[in-house]
Parts: C-alpha cells; sequence; structure tokens
C-alpha cells in the first residue's frame, strides 16, 4: 500500500466513478483502476462495488477511506507547512465567488494580493453557490465566498459580512413614492428573481415565511445584468444587494429602496473544505480576501457614487 494508491482510492470513492476521478487526476482509466485493484489485493478484501452507474464503497472500503483522508490530510499540511517556512507568503489560491460578488470585488483582490502577497498567485472561478461547493468538494476551488452558507460537516464557514437588499425598481418621475417598503409589504411586488434553489431567492421566501406572506414572482431569471434590465424597463421588480445592482450597466436606470421590518440581509462567509489541509500561506491568503471583501462593500455601501440617489432612498 503507497500514499498514490491511497490518493487516488480516495478520489474514485469521493467521486463515485472511476471516469471522473481519472479526469481529474489527468490519468487514463485502466491505470487508475489497476493502482484500486492492487490495493484491494494489499487488503485483502473489495473495497468498491461496482455497477453501472459507478461504484459505491463497501464496509471495508468506508473504514479505509477515513483512515486515507486522515493520512493524505496530514501529509499535505507537513508538505505545505514545509513549503511555506521556505517560500514565505508563496503559493496559489483558488477562490470561488459569486457571479454578483465578482464584477466588484476581482480588481481589488488582484490588487491587493499584489499589494500585500507578491509572490502568491490568486486565481477566481465563478458559478452559483451549489456548484462552488461542488467544487470545493472535489478540489477545483480552495475557497469560496458563499451567501447564506448552510451548515454542513463536509464544510467550514466564517462570516465575512452581512449585506443589506433592497426593493430595486424602475426610475420613475413621480417621486411621492415611499422611501422605503416593509418586509410584509415585498409580497406585494411582482419579482424578476431566480429559480429555486438560487440563494437570493431562499433567502427572499424564507423571510416573507416569516411574516406569513408569499413570494410573487413575475419571471425566473439567473443574470443579474438581465433582471436589472427588466427591472428598468418596467417588467417587475428585483430585490438585491447595493452592489450587484452597481455591478450592472443600467445602475442609474433604477432605484434602490431598503426593505425595512424587519431589515432584509444574506451574510456572506468563507467557506472551506473541513477534508483539507489550511496551509499558512491558505490562511493568510484567505484573511487577505476577507478583508479586502468587507472592506470594499463598506465602502460602497457608505460612500455612493455622486449620482447615487437614483440607487438610494
Amino acid at each position: 500500500m503507497d500514499l498514490k494508491q491511497l490518493e487516488y482510492f480516495r478520489h474514485v470513492a469521493e467521486f463515485g466513478s472511476f471516469t471522473r476521478a481519472a479526469a481529474f487526476l489527468s490519468v487514463v482509466q485502466p491505470a487508475l483502476s489497476r493502482q484500486i485493484r492492487q490495493l484491494e489485493l494489499e487488503c485483502g478484501q473489495s473495497l468498491l462495488d461496482r455497477n453501472g452507474r459507478g461504484v459505491t464503497l463497501t464496509e471495508a472500503g468506508t473504514q479505509l477511506l477515513e483512515h486515507a483522508r486522515g493520512i493524505l490530510t496530514q501529509l499535505g499540511r507537513a508538505q505545505q507547512e514545509l513549503n511555506d517556512r521556505r517560500n514565505g507568503d508563496t503559493g496559489h489560491l483558488t477562490l470561488g465567488l459569486p457571479p454578483s460578488l465578482g464584477s466588484n470585488v476581482t480588481v481589488p483582490l488582484v490588487k491587493a494580493f499584489r499589494e500585500n502577497m507578491p509572490n502568491a498567485r490568486l486565481a477566481t472561478a465563478e458559478g452559483l453557490s451549489a456548484y462552488i461547493l461542488e467544487w470545493l468538494n472535489s478540489g477545483r476551488v480552495d475557497c469560496a465566498l458563499v451567501y447564506n452558507a448552510a451548515n454542513q460537516a463536509a464544510f467550514e464557514s466564517v462570516p465575512v459580512v452581512d449585506e443589506q437588499l433592497f426593493l430595486i425598481t424602475p426610475r420613475r418621475a413621480r417621486r411621492k413614492e415611499s422611501a422605503s417598503i416593509t418586509l410584509a409589504q415585498l409580497a406585494e411586488y411582482p419579482l424578476v428573481i431566480p429559480n429555486r434553489p438560487h440563494t437570493m431567492r431562499m433567502a427572499v421566501e424564507h423571510a416573507l415565511a416569516e411574516v406569513d406572506r408569499k413570494i410573487q414572482v413575475a419571471h425566473e431569471i439567473e443574470s443579474i445584468p438581465a433582471i436589472i434590465d427588466l427591472v428598468r424597463q418596467g417588467h417587475g421588480f428585483a430585490v438585491l444587494p447595493i452592489n450587484a445592482v452597481r455591478s450592472t450597466p443600467w445602475s442609474e436606470d433604477v432605484l434602490a429602496k431598503p426593505i425595512l421590518a424587519p431589515t432584509l440581509t444574506i451574510s456572506l462567509s468563507m467557506v472551506t473544505s473541513s477534508l483539507r489541509p489550511k496551509s499558512r500561506f491558505m490562511r493568510n491568503a484567505m484573511n487577505l480576501v476577507c478583508d479586502t471583501v468587507r472592506k470594499e462593500i463598506h465602502s460602497k455601501q457608505a460612500a455612493p457614487r455622486p449620482n447615487a440617489a437614483k440607487l438610494s432612498a
């Protein structure tokens, strides 16, 4: 039994497929199968049940996977800490981001890394929260910023910032409308909003349920720019944080009204896999990401642009 066999076995078990594991590991499937078969021979028992849909763990396989994760995690931590000691803040971090946030914080993050960790490399990948968590699980990203992260044993999350949500309306000539709305009143507005289980959609539905109201859906659209374009043309309303609105070309064509009684917010958290080691470099890089994103969100909320009356109550 060697470390390569354990690593191959872990990926096959986690992906539930020889094909997907081979693609991720960049090895040919026959070679991967031979390594797993050799491991089973050395263990003296079957570790995987093969079927037409993939593989599942046997009882022995489940037990070995637990040990393999621990061994590989400790090895990875030792290797990374030795590299950190030799290279300082040198390394590569791949960060998962929701699209509504990525357009606002990517440039500030690149600048922050260049200034504070010039020997580090930052990569970003944008996607919906459900996809980002899959990427974390498979190792495609090292960490991710996720809205309303659910408590799951496979992930660890640290709160970064709470963003206030606003009702986004078309800009009208009349100025006698109320400057804000209550959460209960939100149910009266037909919304242009993403499908379930998009985080924004679930946040609005759960909040309305707390005040015995139901969401009214006009259109189900995933793209934030498309949502704002539809709102400005009068096809409905939206519920979004200010920063998401400002990332679109039509931010000056809409109004943003605070949703009060209670204030509607959405939580942004830094999420990592609980199964993978966090080196000193990764911890430092994650702290820099959190500090930069927090500063960027707070600064934009506190200091609107000169024309921001169009985006404020």
